[in-house]
């Protein structure tokens, strides 16, 4: 089990730490619902450095990063970052991840924690051009430091104008007494802040400025359980569960990160999907009475046919009713229908709704 670089300051902090993605990661302090809420009235900071970081670098790394992702990078400058996924040889996706434009020779991919080894295979396998590959995952901190306060609260901490940063755009630049720290208007949350990247030996130093930083804005410690209730409630992905080898970008109503005006691993594949339709699609869901939806429950219809499964589910504190996405055939994946969500013997009802669930 790895320790990041933070571990003693979350043990000092009585977080309650589990194993996840083969490190030893805070998954709560004071509980989800006080951590979720704090997140989206004031601000929150998550240690989520078991992310992983790969640069790649030289004339042919926007090539390879073409090659291995649908989203177009061609279309990002320096100081812009961009969502994607990486489509496997049969349109399944390998992992989605975040791509950052240092320069026109110099990418950093943030990749998700469980899937590192797998992702760097798979990139180099396919790194036919011969373009530079490094994985610094072990070397780098990350924070996400999330919510409305997050600006105001960090602003003391850096000569960024924090405000006024566009979102998924980055500055490389100095925070907290530390120089060469990247600062992203990016995260998970859906309330705003930011991501800042860091090396580990710098992160007991940040850690302690952030925290002294955000104390009068109500700043807290938040653990994985919070970030997966306030990314649910947005609706947004989570790899392992609403997207996986076996799901295509087009199921997954992310189509809009999948560009066709350059090739790619299973670009004619996704093309075909995209133009026929494709036999399945995530969906959204409120269930009308009291229930926890949970990941593998069966959606049925209402004559009790099993039609979907459930794969992320929570009872949201924000809206204070059961929530979830999951699969269901394309012909009976419409807003407003209704479903029925088995929790242990009971088919409760269930309306489709429009991302995100939580408004703000």
């Amino acid at each position: 089990m790895k320790e990041i670089a933070l571990a003693a300051r979350h043990k000092e902090l009585n977080a309650k730490m589990i194993p996840f993605a083969g490190y030893n990661m805070p998954v709560s302090y004071e509980g989800v619902n006080i951590e979720h809420q704090n997140v989206r009235e004031n601000l929150g900071v998550f240690d989520v450095s078991h992310m992983g970081e790969f640069l790649i670098t030289g004339e042919h790394a926007l090539e390879l990063i073409q090659k291995v992702t649908t989203n177009d990078a061609s279309k990002l400058v320096d100081g812009k970052a961009q969502y994607t996924v990486m489509p496997n040889e049969k349109g399944g996706i390998v992992d989605d991840l975040i791509i950052y434009r240092i320069n026109a020779e110099k990418y950093l991919l943030v990749v998700n924690a469980s899937n590192i080894d797998k992702d760097w295979n798979w990139i180099a396998q396919h790194n036919t051009m011969d373009a530079t590959m490094r994985d610094i995952s072990d070397e780098f901190s990350l924070l996400a430091i999330q919510g409305p306060k997050a600006a105001e609260a960090m602003q003391k901490l850096t000569d960024v104008d924090l405000s006024n940063m566009k979102f998924y755009t980055f500055e490389v630049a100095e925070f907290a007494g530390i120089d060469k720290v990247i600062i992203s208007a990016t995260g998970y949350t859906g309330s705003g802040g930011f991501e800042i990247y860091f090396k580990n030996e710098d992160a007991e130093q940040i850690w302690d400025r952030v925290m002294e930083a955000g104390k009068d804005f109500g700043i807290k410690p938040i653990g994985l359980a919070a970030r997966d209730t306030l990314r649910l409630e947005m609706g947004f992905c989570l790899y392992g569960n609403d997207i996986d080898e076996t799901t295509s970008p087009i199921e997954a109503k992310l189509g809009w990160v999948t560009k066709f005006t350059k090739d790619f691993i299973s670009a004619e594949i996704l093309k075909k999907e995209k133009e026929e339709g494709p036999k399945r699609k995530l969906i959204a869901f409120e269930l009308e009475e009291r229930g926890i939806p949970r990941q593998g429950y069966e959606i049925e219809d209402e004559n009790g046919k099993v039609i979907g499964k459930v794969t992320s589910g929570t009872m949201s504190p924000s809206l204070e009713k059961g929530i979830g996405l999951g699969y269901v055939t394309t012909e009976l994946a419409k807003f407003g229908n209704k479903i029925f969500i088995k929790v242990r013997k009971k088919s409760i009802p269930a309306v489709q709704v429009k991302l995100p669930f939580y408004k703000g």
